[in-house]
């Protein structure tokens, strides 16, 4: 996604400063960098962000780090000190979102809540990530994700009936509060440039809650029905057959028959039309009674072919079928690849790596991947000194004092 007649994207002019960590807030200032806009990533001046010593590395270079904070500067700067605080409320003064992640109250007591912030920069939309919100009885309680996927629902619906409830191995809770959070802003930003006083405004964004709805309707449920629904494996309660079934060369696939007319169609391609005009066919729910006699017919009939064979069989049919893929799987993907779902981008330490494209295609500004994430404090002096005008002197001793990297 590059080229002479290509944008940066619709967010080009528009100022972030990221100052939170794991994971959900880089998430969302990451989103807002890959349309275009100008991040600056705050991070521990010693420690640096948390994010650099996550998930698996090369030659010492944490590849997650290389994605999550592609298109950030970087400026190690200590918001704990008086000194840190009052260089971040310098470039609030010209921001127009921050992003931050603590704990209620933090902020607060460094003299950088909400109420000071916007005393500089009374646009400044403010986005606070946490695990429970900033009110509550939860609200002072350490977030993370594992909390939210366990307290949303998720965890009790999902692995087989007479398992242990099941927590994801990537983190879901925080990818799904960074795209909302995402969503978020823009929300706040397109109200601040049709309001009159041109006022920005708090987002109180849990990891709880966007989790919660993505679970679906299981709240609705129990209060209108006193239902409360259990974990079923790959089966639905909603419709069948819909499961993963093994192929004869060991690999799964995934069956969906959402729509009755694919419910028809896997039937018959499995060999077994008769069930078709069985009144219990005619509805999502009457199929879920007779799930383990569907289960078994169509598991039988791809258990008895190859992968490549069952897939070609299902899409000529025009039934719903997707192979269970793994990394291998995805980075060969001809679609995925063809379409640039995963893109490969020059890194300075690495060279060419290969890492989620932008999260959605638009016709006229895509967004682009313009580097990827960089070394701690790489841009300090351009910022202090180049953007805020600080004597070189005085950032040279806000570094011997470790305010700054």
């Amino acid at each position: 996604m590059s080229g002479p007649n290509v944008m940066d994207g619709p967010l080009r002019g528009l100022r972030v400063i990221d100052v939170s960590t794991i994971l959900a807030g880089p998430l969302c200032a990451q989103i807002l960098g890959d349309f275009g806009a100008e991040v600056l990533k705050i991070e521990h001046p010693t420690a640096g962000d948390g994010m650099r010593g996550h998930g698996r590395s090369k030659d010492g270079h944490s590849l997650w780090w290389k994605e999550i904070s592609r298109n950030k500067r970087t400026l190690g700067l200590s918001l704990s000190d008086p000194a840190g605080a009052a260089i971040l409320l310098r470039l609030a003064e010209t921001a127009d979102v921050l992003v931050e992640n603590f704990r209620p109250g933090t902020l607060e007591r460094w003299g950088l809540g909400p109420d000071r912030l916007h005393e500089v920069n009374p646009g400044l939309v403010i986005v606070r990530v946490t695990g429970f919100g900033q009110r509550g009885p939860y609200a002072g309680r350490a977030g993370f994700g594992t909390l939210a996927e366990a307290m949303s629902g998720f965890a009790h619906l999902t692995g087989d009936a007479d398992g242990p409830p099941t927590l994801p191995a990537f983190g879901l809770a925080d990818s799904v509060c960074g795209i909302a959070a995402s969503a978020a802003a823009m929300m706040a930003l397109f109200h601040r440039e049709r309001s009159p006083d041109r006022r920005g405004q708090v987002i109180d964004m849990s990891l709880l809650e966007p989790l919660m709805t993505a679970v679906g309707t299981a709240p609705t449920v129990y209060d209108q029905l006193g239902i409360v629904e259990t974990r079923h494996g790959n089966r639905s309660t909603n419709n069948a057959p819909r499961n993963t079934y093994r192929t004869a060369d060991g690999h799964w696939v995934a069956v969906s028959t959402s729509a009755q007319a694919i419910a028809e169609r896997v039937m018959r391609l499995v060999g077994h039309p008769e069930v078709i005009d069985e009144p219990w066919f005619a509805t999502g729910r009457g199929r879920v009674e007779h799930v383990e006699e569907l289960d078994k017919m169509v598991g039988e009939w791809i258990g008895a072919r190859d992968r490549e064979q069952v897939l070609a069989a299902f899409t000529e049919a025009g039934a719903a079928i997707a192979p269970v893929y793994d990394a291998r799987d995805i980075v060969n993907d001809p679609h995925i690849r063809q379409t640039e779902m995963i893109t490969s981008v020059p890194d300075p330490d690495l060279g060419a790596l290969l890492m989620h494209n932008v999260m959605w295609r638009m016709s006229r500004t895509p967004g682009r991947i313009r580097f990827t994430g960089r070394p701690l404090g790489a841009d300090t002096d351009e910022v202090l000194v180049g953007e805020l005008g600080l004597d070189p002197g005085e950032v040279r001793a806000l570094r011997e004092r470790r305010i700054v990297a």
